[in-house]
């Protein structure tokens, strides 16, 4: 046992949940990922502590004592969380865990530390650090985990094909923790990740997808995703990513493997943006392309309406992922429009275009367009160069059409009411069709969009 240097911001709070554990006669200790982006010097949110004895019952002690707030409990797991200040604290307690094949649930008992930290996933996350006043900063870490950090290396503290049997969601865990640390995972636990990969199938869906996003939201995402690939655990978590791998070559026309220029698109974005949404956006923008591959000659691969495709598939894979349907809504709009940008380069392309686009874009157009900044994966430094100048020159003129018109949050300036007062007719297929004429009036830049103009329009149509 060694003692951590006791310099972190938070300790007066470790010394304080110490001080609580000594008074109801109970051992606590800060665990996980606590302890080890403390050892890597990584900003720590969130505290994780291991008790033995009662974990809810040392939760509820110490949040009426540091006045918390937002009690979560689930007796049944002896666990219990609440919030202080800006940080959760979730307390646990002590215990060791069994499955059964092909159960998603473990048997649970209450144990001691180490066999608290024998059931964790990954010898990092297996250190605790002691919080009772005689002991106070000393490191028990009997699987070797300070040294793994050291090596940056993710290993399992037990023989990987058991670690990942018990709880198969710890394969995905480990692909997402190499990203994150950018640590790289020792042979057998990649060799093991392979062979247990088709124990995610009695994994929840839900859990499956919360790790998935996670790592979208790392700063280099693609990481976690070619191990995912190389394991073939991509197979099962997102299948249809894997279709985009291995692009077929012909003669001197060649389309680049689909599925790394994804990922250098995916990488690009999460380098301009942490929108969660954008970042999914990349990652399925092209998803479409295996399904209408042609090759044509003295032009190479092509992927005609791509996009439309890929919105279809969109419809089937959100839902199967169990994501919010905020993820089908912006990922379809972006998929679908994320070609557009580039058919609006050009001296002749019109104003209407420009409007029709921003739109259809809505609220999203800065979005759609850094989606196709990083879509420009050229290892040609002049060719990027060409490219970034293309999208700011249709930027400029979408700001242009923008503030000249008033296009983002669109619609027909005279609404249906004063359609069917004016035309004196009642509510009908007709009120729609005359106001859809309004608003191409207004596309096609026939008339401005203000009302007045739009009104005399009408007008103008009824005396036809």
């Amino acid at each position: 046992m060694t003692s951590l240097s006791e310099t972190d911001e938070r300790e007066e709070l470790l010394r304080g949940i110490g001080r609580i554990a000594d008074e109801a006669h109970m051992e606590a200790f800060a665990v996980g990922g606590y302890v080890r982006d403390r050892l890597l010097g990584r900003p720590v949110h969130d505290m994780d502590f291991t008790v033995v004895g009662d974990g809810p019952a040392l939760a509820l002690k110490a949040m009426k004592k540091m006045q918390g707030h937002g009690w979560i409990v689930y007796p049944k797991f002896g666990t219990a969380s609440f919030i202080w200040k800006d940080c959760k604290l979730e307390f646990v307690t002590a215990r060791s865990e069994s499955y059964h094949p092909g159960s998603r649930k473990p048997d649970v008992r209450t144990s001691g530390l180490k066999e608290d930290l024998a059931r964790r996933d990954f010898t990092v996350n297996c250190i605790a650090l002691a919080l009772g006043s005689g002991c106070f900063g000393e490191v028990i870490d009997p699987f070797d985990g300070r040294k793994d950090i050291r090596r940056k290396l993710i290993r399992t503290p037990l023989e990987p094909d058991r670690t990942f049997s018990e709880d198969p969601l710890r394969i995905l865990r480990a692909a997402r923790f190499s990203s994150q640390l950018q640590f790289r995972i020792a042979p057998e636990t990649l060799e093991s990740m392979q062979r247990e990969r088709e124990r995610l199938k009695i994994v929840s869906q839900e859990r499956i997808t919360d790790e998935f996003l996670k790592m979208l939201s790392h700063p280099k995402p693609s990481a976690g995703l070619f191990i995912l690939r190389d394991t073939r655990i991509l197979e099962i978590v997102f299948p249809e990513l894997t279709d985009l791998i291995g692009v077929e070559q012909r003669d001197t026309y060649h389309h680049k493997d689909v599925f790394e220029h994804t990922m250098k698109v995916l990488d690009n974005a999460a380098a301009l943006s942490d929108n969660l949404l954008l970042r999914f956006a990349a990652l399925v923008h092209d998803i479409g392309k295996p399904r209408v591959k042609r090759f044509v000659e003295g032009t190479g691969w092509t992927f005609h309406g791509h996009e439309l495709i890929g919105v279809r598939m969109l419809k089937k894979i959100i839902p199967r992922m169990k994501l919010p349907g905020e993820f089908l809504r912006y990922g379809k709009k972006l998929t679908q429009l994320h070609m557009r940008p580039l058919q609006l380069i050009g001296d002749e392309v019109t104003d209407s275009a420009i409007r029709r686009l921003l739109v259809e874009a809505g609220d999203h157009v800065q979005d759609l367009m850094t989606l196709c900044r990083a879509d420009i994966t050229s290892g040609n430094p002049r060719r990027v160069k060409k490219h970034l100048d293309n999208f700011d020159f249709v930027f400029r003129r979408m700001q242009e059409v923008e503030e000249k018109d008033r296009m983002r949050v669109f619609q027909s300036p005279v609404r249906g009411d004063e359609i069917m007062s004016v035309c004196g007719i009642g509510p009908g297929p007709e009120v729609g069709r005359l106001k859809k004429k309004i608003e191409e009036a207004i596309l096609e830049g026939e008339i401005p969009n203000e009302h007045d103009a739009a009104l005399e329009y009408l007008l103008r149509m009824i005396r036809r």
